[in-house]
C-alpha cells in the first residue's frame, strides 16, 4: 500500500470535530486579514464547512474606538481543543494581533466559542466562551448558521438566547456575502 493512501486512511480515520470560532477586528483592512486568518485556519486545523455574512458592531465594552467586524467561522479538526487554541493565538500574533489591555482596538480576535458538545473550565481554556451569551455581536452570526444549536451548559438553543441577551448594542448585517 503506498504512504500517501496510509496517511489519506489514517487522517480520515480520526473523528473530525465541528467547532465554532467569532473571527472579530477593528483595526486594517479588517476583511482581508480574515481571508488571511480562514487560509491559515484551514492550514494548520482543518476545514471551514461554512461562514456567516459578515457583521458590523459598535466596540463592547470599551466604546472610544472603531467599530468591529465579526464572523462566526464552522471548522472541522482532528485537533484538540488545546491545540486549536494554541493554533489560534499563533495565527493572531501572525496577523499583528498584539495584547495590551482588556478591549483595545487590534487587527484579528479569534474566540472558539463551541468545541462539539464539550465544556472546558481550565486555567487557559474555557469553552463554551463564557460571555457568549452576552453579546449579540457573537450571537447574531452563531444564529444565522445554527439557530437550533444548544448551548450545552443553559440547554437553550442560540435563536433563544439571541432574543434573550441582554446586550443592547445594534448589530448590523454587512451582507450576505462572506469573507
Amino acid at each position: 500500500m503506498n504512504k500517501g493512501l496510509k496517511t489519506y486512511q489514517k487522517k480520515a480515520a480520526v473523528k473530525n470535530k465541528k467547532v465554532y470560532i467569532l473571527l472579530g477586528g477593528n483595526m486594517g483592512n479588517v476583511k482581508a486579514i480574515f481571508l488571511k486568518a480562514c487560509a491559515k485556519i484551514e492550514k494548520q486545523l482543518g476545514v471551514i464547512d461554512r461562514k456567516s455574512s459578515l457583521y458590523r458592531t459598535a466596540a463592547w465594552g470599551n466604546e472610544n474606538q472603531p467599530a468591529f467586524l465579526n464572523q462566526v467561522i464552522i471548522l472541522h479538526t482532528s485537533e484538540t481543543a488545546a491545540n486549536c487554541l494554541q493554533a489560534l493565538l499563533s495565527i493572531e500574533m501572525e496577523l499583528g494581533r498584539q495584547r495590551t489591555v482588556k478591549n483595545a482596538p487590534r487587527t484579528i480576535d479569534i474566540d472558539i466559542l463551541f468545541y462539539e458538545k464539550e465544556v472546558f473550565n481550565e486555567k487557559d481554556l474555557t469553552i463554551p466562551h463564557p460571555q457568549l451569551q452576552n453579546r449579540n455581536f457573537v450571537l447574531a452570526p452563531l444564529r444565522e448558521l445554527s439557530p437550533n444549536l444548544l448551548h450545552p451548559i443553559y440547554k437553550i438553543n442560540m435563536k433563544q438566547l439571541h432574543l434573550h441577551t441582554s446586550d443592547m448594542l445594534a448589530v448590523e448585517k454587512l451582507s450576505s456575502k462572506k469573507a
